[in-house]
């Protein structure tokens, strides 16, 4: 078996402008002043990671930064519910995603979930609105609510599929399909191969120079996604993604 591990933004859907209005609308409400300054886009950091950013930049006082950023976390789920409107009109399913995800779903072997740095809730949110849900085991991935160390992850959604399967999954079983340096960095950090898709902010030479075992444009090619998977996963096959 082969666990695959689907990063989401701008791999598998774009949600626009409504991330990026959680933040400003969290942060005003927590800070009580607006944010000049918001987290850059497509970086693919964890939101923990990305909110303790967002008020250093801010100039908050170091010595609440800890409590306020665990205060907005908290409510950034439910604060995206309150979007579903701008999602389902703004938000944008990635080219051929749907189509490779259920592909992938139906090919004997793969076990596909997802490693990502967004929160739980988050996840389920865009997914389950852009209609992507039923391709994914979400209950076995890894969220940026298990840690916030993205790398870690990795490790986090092993388990979690090993248990459900009856299978320990290591880097020579496990590939990460993601579309940033963060992803190509989690794969290498925390064990697993990656197949760097250039349909984010990062480009293709970006990627493989990075560390990505193999850089695909986009997910049109579903065939050749799955022989890139496969192709991954033979211990010793590449050792430059090792």
């Amino acid at each position: 078996m082969i666990l695959v591990l689907w990063d989401i933004d701008r791999t598998l859907l774009y949600t626009g402008d409504t991330d990026r209005l959680v933040y400003r609308e969290l942060f005003e409400d927590v800070v009580g002043r607006p944010a000049e300054t918001l987290p850059p886009r497509g970086t693919g950091v964890t939101m923990p990671l990305a909110v303790r950013e967002l008020l250093r930049v801010n100039a908050v006082e170091p010595a609440r930064i800890e409590d306020l950023a665990q205060c907005i976390v908290q409510r950034m789920p439910a604060q995206l519910e309150h979007h579903l409107d701008d999602l389902s009109r703004t938000g944008k399913v990635m080219p051929h995603a749907p189509v490779a995800l259920a592909a992938i779903r139906q090919e004997p072997g793969l076990i596909p979930t997802v490693v990502t740095g967004n929160l739980r809730g988050s996840a389920e949110i865009k997914l389950r609105t852009l209609g992507l849900d039923r391709h994914l085991d979400l209950s076995i991935g890894g969220y940026a609510s298990d840690n916030a160390h993205r790398p870690a992850l990795v490790r986090v959604a092993q388990q979690r599929a090993g248990t459900r399967h009856g299978y320990t999954f290591t880097r020579d079983t496990t590939v990460i399909i993601g579309d940033s340096l963060e992803d190509v960095r989690t794969g290498r950090e925390g064990g697993a191969h990656v197949i760097g898709v250039a349909s984010g902010t990062t480009s293709a030479e970006q990627l493989a120079a990075a560390g990505a075992c193999h850089v695909i444009p986009d997910l049109a090619d579903t065939r050749n996604i799955i022989h890139l998977i496969t192709q991954c996963a033979v211990p010793g096959a590449d050792q430059s993604c090792s």
